[in-house]
C-alpha cells in the first residue's frame, strides 16, 4: 500500500484506538496496527500505529517512535500524528516530550503544536492548564494514577522538562478566535522567540477546527494531540470522506470482558456490570504472586461453566486504596506485569474457547491482550462511546474493543454488546 495520507503513532493501544475511531468519523477508511506492519495494510486512508511506549523507557519509546514515523513517510504520510493521552499522562522524563523532539528532528518541523484536549470527554485547556471535567488535571483522579500520577495541570511545566533543545510556549484561546490566520501569526511570533512547540487552548471543539485548518494551511508536518483534533483534521487535509468506512464483517460467538483499569471510571462500569446481575470473577494481585498459574485456571475453568448466551466479566478492577496495598506489596511493576499476563492469558484461553466478542478496559491490560492473542492488524469500525470503536482483528476472527480507563459511560459494557 502506498499513499496514505495520514500517518499516526500512538503511544499506547488504547489511545491508538480511539484516535482510529475519530478519523472514522471523520469518514476515512482506518487500519490500526500493532507496531510497524509485518504485512501490506490495503484500502486504507490512514494507518494508526499503536505502541507500548507510554511508559517504556525512554530511548525505547524514542527508538519504536523514530521506526514507526520512517515507515509512515515511506507510504507517503502527508502529515504525522502523534497521538498521547488527553490526560497527557507522562512521567517528569517523558515520554511525550523526547518523542515528540525525536519526531520534530525527523520531519524537520519548525513549529509542533501541542493539543491533548477531547472536549466530548471532558477534557479540556484553558491558558495551557488542563481539566478533567470541571477538575483540574491535578485536582482529578489522575493524581492518583499508579504509573503516571499527574500533579501539575500546567502542561508547559509539565512538558518543558522532558525536552531537551526546545522551549513550549502558549496558542491562546484569544489567538484560535481570530481563527487559522492568527494562529500562523502566533506560531510565528514564538519561533522569533525560540519557542518551537506550543501548548494549545481548547475549550470547545471548534478550537480544534481552527487548529486543523492552521495545520492543514500551513502543511505543517507534525502535530502532538489526543484524538480531539482527529475530527477535524481529515475535512481541513481535503481528504475523501467514506459513507461505509465503519463497516465491520459479522461475528458471532461468545461474549466477555477482561478489565484491568484501576481508573475511577473502570471501578464504576466494573460495578454496574455486576449490579446488573453481570457474572463476574475477580483477579487479586495477591493470590496472582502465590501462584498466577492457578489462578489463570481457575478463571478460565469458571468461564467453561459461565459463557453462555450473556457476557462474564474478569477483572482486576480495584479501588485506589486496594491497589496501593498489593503495590506495597510486590513493587509497582511487578503487581502490574502480573496482573497484565494473568489477563492476557485469560483473554487467549477465552478465545480458545469460543469468545468472539471481547471488550478489555485498560491501556496496559490492551497491550498485553492483543500481544497475546496475536493480533498484528486492527479494521477499525463504530463508535461505541466517544473514543471507543468495535475493531476486527482477521485472525482470529474477532471483534474487539480496546477501551481507554478513563473512558466510556457507567453502562459501557452493556452498551458495548448491545451495540455489536
Amino acid at each position: 500500500m502506498t499513499g496514505i495520507a495520514l500517518g499516526c503513532i500512538a503511544d499506547d493501544f488504547t489511545g491508538a484506538t480511539d484516535l482510529a475511531n475519530n478519523l472514522v468519523r471523520a469518514g476515512l477508511r482506518v487500519v490500526q496496527t500493532i507496531g510497524v506492519p509485518r504485512r501490506p495494510v490495503r484500502d486504507a486512508d490512514a494507518v494508526v500505529i499503536a505502541l507500548k511506549s507510554r511508559t517504556a523507557p525512554v530511548a525505547e519509546a524514542v527508538s519504536a517512535s523514530l521506526g514507526a514515523a520512517t515507515w509512515l513517510q515511506a507510504q507517503g504520510a502527508r502529515c504525522l500524528y502523534f497521538k498521547v493521552c488527553s490526560t497527557f499522562d507522562s512521567t517528569h522524563k517523558g515520554n511525550i516530550g523526547p518523542v515528540a523532539e525525536a519526531l520534530a528532528d525527523l520531519v524537520g518541523a519548525r513549529f509542533v503544536p501541542v493539543a491533548p484536549a477531547f472536549p466530548a470527554n471532558g477534557r479540556t485547556v484553558f491558558q495551557g492548564h488542563l481539566f478533567v471535567g470541571d477538575q483540574l488535571l491535578s485536582e482529578s483522579p489522575m493524581r492518583t494514577h499508579p504509573l503516571t500520577p499527574m500533579t501539575d495541570a500546567n502542561l508547559m511545566r509539565v512538558l518543558q522538562p522532558q525536552l531537551a533543545s526546545r522551549r513550549v510556549g502558549l496558542v491562546a484561546r484569544q489567538h484560535l478566535a481570530g481563527g487559522a490566520a492568527a494562529v500562523h501569526e502566533r506560531a510565528g511570533n514564538l519561533a522569533e522567540q525560540g519557542v518551537q512547540m506550543a501548548i494549545v487552548d481548547t475549550v470547545e471543539q471548534p478550537d480544534l477546527a481552527v487548529l486543523a485548518a492552521a495545520v492543514a494551511q500551513g502543511n505543517w508536518p507534525l502535530v502532538v494531540a489526543g484524538s480531539g483534533l482527529a475530527i477535524e483534521l481529515p475535512g481541513a487535509m481535503g481528504l475523501k470522506r467514506h459513507t461505509q468506512a465503519d463497516a465491520l464483517p459479522a461475528t458471532d460467538g461468545a461474549r466477555a470482558i477482561v478489565s484491568g483499569s484501576c481508573s475511577a471510571a473502570t471501578n464504576a462500569q466494573v460495578a454496574a456490570f455486576m449490579a446488573r446481575g453481570g457474572s463476574a470473577f475477580a483477579i487479586d494481585g495477591l493470590r496472582l504472586a502465590a501462584g498466577a498459574d492457578a489462578l489463570v485456571d481457575e478463571a478460565l475453568a469458571w468461564a467453561a461453566a459461565h459463557l453462555g448466551a450473556q457476557p462474564v466479566l474478569f477483572y482486576a478492577t480495584a479501588q485506589a486504596e486496594t491497589v496501593r496495598s498489593v503495590q506495597q506489596a510486590l513493587g509497582v511493576e511487578r503487581a502490574g506485569e502480573l496482573i497484565e499476563q494473568a489477563l492476557a492469558r485469560i483473554a487467549r484461553g477465552l478465545v480458545d474457547r469460543g469468545v468472539r466478542q471481547l471488550v478489555v478496559a485498560g491501556g496496559e491490560t490492551s497491550g498485553a491482550c492483543v500481544k497475546a492473542l496475536g493480533i498484528e492488524q486492527l479494521r477499525i469500525g463504530a463508535q461505541i462511546d466517544p473514543g471507543v470503536p468495535w475493531c476486527h482483528a482477521d485472525p482470529p476472527g474477532l471483534r474487539i474493543a480496546l477501551k481507554s480507563g478513563n473512558f466510556g459511560g457507567t453502562d459501557f459494557f452493556h452498551k458495548a454488546f448491545a451495540t455489536t
